[in-house]
């Protein structure tokens, strides 16, 4: 069975149905997030200590990611 032809299939299950099968899915994936490599964090801790770039709060990104964002 072709992943068109599996879509098709769970569009058409009632509501209920979808959402398990979604939550079973999703279950099945890594968390987001982890595909963050060992190396990459070195890397910024690094850049970080060594003054390359500048630490920032969560609220200060959400707000900057937001503005480009344009909400």
């Amino acid at each position: 069975m072709k992943v068109v032809e599996i879509e098709q299939e769970a569009l058409a299950l009632p509501d209920r149905e979808r959402a398990t099968l979604a939550a079973k899915l999703l279950d099945t994936l890594p968390p987001l997030g982890t595909d963050v490599s060992d190396e990459e964090v070195e890397q910024r801790e690094r850049e970080l200590e060594s003054g390359q770039v500048t630490a920032i709060l969560h609220e200060e990104f959400v707000r900057r990611v937001q503005q480009e964002r344009g909400r």
